[in-house]
This record gives structure tokens, sequence and C-alpha cells, in this order.
């Protein structure tokens, strides 16, 4: 049977205060006609499906917009998605009962019964084809909080002197194992076993511009040793560049399907095409992502304002849409404070076909850091000499005169009545 692994749309996300709903929507689309030109049997959603734990009405009109849609070109599509550390679990799961009725399971949280008991069997999905007989099992785990996982038997530090095992990370690794042990008991001969998870792996590279750091009492990173050899592949989500787990093929990142940040202009956004063969892996493919609107960085490194400004002038863009006008962020290195640096860039890029979502400035040279200092030599700074240190660690030179003029009289001015 054929998987399409997709994971942090992040519907409902801003860059720098601009919407992008367009841009979903165009993913959305084309994932619409990617499923029925692939002939997929299932699509796994692997989290952060929002951007934030309150999306708009907006955002959710797009997601269940696109599951009708789904539903009606693909009526066979097995489709699973799981809460992401950005999605509120129980928003998502609120409209559980009616997706589902439709061929849609949406798994948000770990659900309990009244004596504490984790119903693990809820997380263990069947995987059907066309014809409706069972291909596979889906273990679908959500974001995993401290509170969700089950408490795993204490283990002391190893005789050499090793740490015991994180609870927190035991804890997780346990729950995979007993909702694998349920598809075991489940499954026949023939059916494969796959996994969902929304984590940041050992060794998985991040974007920091846009992803938001999962820190649980100091446990990050999950090894990958989670997933049992008897799961054939992992569908995971969090990490917005498409990427294997260390050297393992079958532990993989899809990626965010569109640039969530500048960071990401290079990343190759896509989605993975899983065939499955029996209980084994078949082939993993990568389908790119069209880029509905481009997001540019000018110039490529930071450089003087007079070089900047020169690049922008000579930019030469087709005209689009309005909605899909390139973001830009503009990149300059400065020798001292510009204070009309963004109407020297609105006016270089004037008439220009283009958003400024962005500018990022940054110094020519850093002095060396300074000293670290008591709090008796604190108590003793004044205003204008916590001044005149910030400058000379930023800019490299003493603040000239008429900087310190302007900020005394800024000062002064503050302590009018």
């Amino acid at each position: 049977m054929r998987l399409l692994h997709t994971s942090d749309w992040h519907l409902g996300q801003t860059l720098h205060n601009f919407e992008r709903g367009h841009e979903h929507q165009c993913f959305l689309d084309w994932l619409l006609d990617t499923i029925v030109a692939e002939q997929a049997d299932a699509l796994l959603i692997a989290g952060d499906i929002f951007d934030n734990a309150n999306p708009s009405a907006a955002s959710q009109k797009q997601l269940y917009t696109f599951l009708q849609r789904a539903r009606q070109r693909a009526p066979h599509l097995n489709l699973i998605a799981i809460a992401g550390n950005h999605d509120s679990p129980g928003r998502l799961e609120a409209p559980a009962p009616l997706l589902q009725a439709h061929g849609t399971h949406v798994i948000g949280h770990v659900l309990r019964d009244a004596d504490g008991n984790i119903d693990v069997e809820r997380m263990v999905l069947p995987l059907t084809d066309k014809g409706g007989a069972v291909r596979a099992w889906c273990l679908a785990l959500p974001f995993l909080r401290p509170g969700d996982v089950p408490r795993a038997p204490a283990q002391a530090a190893a005789p050499d002197g090793a740490a015991a095992p994180d609870p927190y990370l035991a804890g997780i690794a346990l729950l995979y194992r007993q909702a694998l042990d349920v598809a075991l008991a489940r499954r026949q001969p023939g059916q494969a076993i796959v996994a969902m998870g929304h984590c940041h792996m050992v060794g998985g590279e991040m974007s920091n511009d846009s992803e938001r750091r999962i820190v649980i009492g100091g446990t990050e990173m999950l090894p990958s040793g989670v997933f049992d050899p008897a799961i054939v592949y992992a569908a995971l989500g969090h990490l917005h560049l498409a990427q294997q787990v260390g050297k393992q093929a079958h532990l993989r990142y899809c990626g965010s399907p569109i640039p969530l940040s500048f960071a990401e202009v290079g990343y190759r956004h896509q989605i993975l095409r899983v065939d499955l063969d029996g209980e084994a892996l078949g082939a993993i493919s990568a389908l790119p992502v069209p880029r509905a609107v481009e997001l540019l960085r000018v110039p490529s490194k930071p450089a003087p304002l007079e070089q900047v400004l020169a690049e922008l002038v000579a930019l030469a863009l087709p005209e689009a849409a309005p909605e899909a006008l390139p973001f830009l962020e503009v990149r300059v290195r400065l020798d001292a404070p510009e204070p009309g640096l963004r109407a020297r860039v609105e006016a270089a890029l004037e008439h220009k076909a283009v958003r400024l979502a962005k500018i990022e400035s940054s110094s020519a040279a850093r002095g060396a850091s300074a000293a670290p200092l008591t709090l008796d030599q604190l108590d003793q700074l004044q205003p204008d000499d916590i001044f005149r240190r910030l400058y000379l660690q930023k800019y490299a030179s003493e603040a000239p005169a008429e900087q310190l003029s302007a900020f005394a009289e800024l000062m002064l001015g503050d302590k009018a009545p």
C-alpha cells in the first residue's frame, strides 16, 4: 500500500505580520491533486497542523474544507492526524466523532480511564487498501508531555557510573512499546507496522527562527531506540527540514510544506511517498511541493548600506497578484546607527513587485566582550555610561558626540514632569 507523509502545516502562521493563507491554500490544493495522482491509500499528518493553540476561524475552515474535499476525491483514503506541540489537543479532537464518521482519525492527547490507565488501543489504527482489507497498522502517538506517558519502572545507575535513564524518555519508550504490543497482537501475516510521532530526535537539524524548542525537565531529544525494529517506518513531525534520523532511512522527517522563516529559504520543501510491500518497507520518494510565493534575501549576505540600496534599486521582479508577491528580507551591515534605514530601504523598493517583510541589520565589527562588573560597579553606572558601553560593544568605536547629545536630551525629556 502507499502512504503520503506530511507534517508541520502551521495553518494560520504569519510571516512578520503578513498573512499566509494563500500559500497554505495552494499547498492544500496541490496535496489533493497529489493524493489522487499518486493513488495514495493513506495520508499521515504528523502534527503542528495549526500554528498556535487558538487557531483563527479561517485556518480551521481551511483544514476542515480540505478534509471534506479529500474524502470526496479519494473515498477510500485513510487519513490520520496527530497533535504537535503547537496544537491544542482538545481543540483538535473536539470534532473527532464527526471526522471519524468520514474516515478521518485525529489523536490529540492521551486518554486515561478513572483508574489512570492509558487507553493505548485508541492510538493503534488499521490502514486499509482500496478494497477495505487491512494492510498495515499505525501507532498514532501525538506530542507527548510528561503527564501523558506511563511511569516506567525506576532503574538504578549503571555500574560504570552512567546515569539512570531519564523517566520522561523511559515513559515515551514504554508507551511506544505498549502500542506496538497492541499492534503485534492484532496484525495478521503480511501486515506492516508504522508509527507516527511529533518530537525532536537526537541528531535532528532544526530551524532556530521558526521551531519552538521542546525542553521538558532538561530533556529534549529522543533517541532512535524508542522505535522498535518491528516498526518498518516512522512518520515524524516537528523539524522543518526534511531529513532522516541518523543513518536510519526508515525514520523520517518530511519537513514543513512551505518555508516558515527566512532561515528556510534554501530548504527543499516536500512530502514523502512511502510504499509498503507486505510487512516490509518498500521505496521512499520525495515529492517536491511547488512554492507559491518566493522568499528573497537581498543581498545573500549582509553588506554595507549603499551596496544594499543599489541592489534593491536594480531588483527586477515580474508583476504578480498581491497575495503572490515575494516576501523580502533586506540584510544590512552597519558601521553606525542609521535612524532613516527603513525609509531609505522603502524608497529603493518603490514600485517594486515585492513585500518588505524584514530588515536584518548587523554591525561590521563587534568589540571584545566587556569584563563582567561587580554589583558595586553596576550601582555606580549612569545611563550614559551604559549607552557608551553598549555602543562600543556593538560598533567597536566610541559613540559620536551627536549621539551622546541626543541620548542626554532623551534622558532629560524622560525626567520632565
